[in-house]
């Protein structure tokens, strides 16, 4: 928060201003009633439980201006990934139709309550590149420290939450788009320290998507319960369970 009792500059004054109108508009986006498909990697079963319910979060646990900026900025990332992709001669498209301001692909299943929404389908690419088609395109951007840890393990080992999300998606899209589980997936890192760019083919990992969906309905029917599932770790000073937004909520909790 900007402290007024002592002189503020005009950067800071400003910079206050947009993370306030940054902070504001978040808290005016309705909240998700579904589980998301990007999220049901995560390490930690119970903080799934809230997020899905709803659970208020921790206080000063909300997204702060710079955080919010930050997502900002990959978003707009990406933008500038599927223009620089495109520029290659793959056929990406983002939006249904190719239409900038159309759906986007995606799938919803358990009447709505799992759904997700894909970055974008590969329908043709240069022979050169030896890519199979359809295809689905995963983009992230990452710090340089997260960056090279990707480039150096792959993203199964580095990156967990988008090697399921990257299973979990060819799984359910299969169904509307006929062979995308049959090819590899595009996962495309911008290091956004650097704008180096990693690139890499993941091959449809029918395991971990079964292994994921079969906790996403586990997460659905607890919940349902009114039941919580463990928690991650025994201890409160968990690296996961410091950076949780339910932390205190969860810790409070006799179990």
């Amino acid at each position: 928060m900007l402290d007024y009792n002592r002189t503020s500059s005009f950067a800071e004054i400003l910079n206050g201003a947009v993370d306030t109108a940054l902070i504001t508009e978040n808290s005016n986006r309705p909240a998700r009633d579904y589980l998301g498909g990007s999220r049901v990697g995560h390490a930690c079963e119970r903080a799934l439980q809230f997020e899905f319910a709803g659970a208020p979060k921790d206080e000063g646990a909300e997204f702060a201006g710079q955080t919010l900026r930050i997502f900002a900025i990959g978003h707009a990332l990406e933008d500038l990934a599927i223009r620089w992709l495109h520029a290659t001669g793959l056929d990406l498209y983002t939006r249904k139709g190719n239409d900038p301001d159309g759906e986007q692909f995606g799938f919803s299943v358990a009447g709505g309550r799992i759904r997700g929404h894909v970055d974008g389908i590969i329908n043709a690419a240069p022979v050169a590149l030896k890519l199979g088609v359809p295809a689905l395109w995963e983009c992230k951007t990452m710090n340089a420290k997260n960056w090279r840890a990707c480039v150096k393990d792959g993203v199964a080992i580095s990156k967990p939450v988008y090697a399921a999300q990257i299973a979990l998606y060819q799984a359910y899209m299969e169904a509307s788009i006929p062979g995308l589980a049959s090819n590899p997936a595009l996962f495309t890192a911008i290091n956004k320290d650097t704008a180096e760019l990693y690139h890499e083919l993941v091959p449809f990992d029918a395991e971990l998507a079964q292994r994921m969906s079969d906790r996403a309905v586990r997460i659905l029917r607890t919940t349902d319960a009114g039941e919580l599932l463990p928690r991650l770790a025994r201890e409160r000073d968990h690296f996961e369970c410091r950076m949780c937004a339910w932390a205190n909520r969860c810790w409070s909790l006799p179990q």
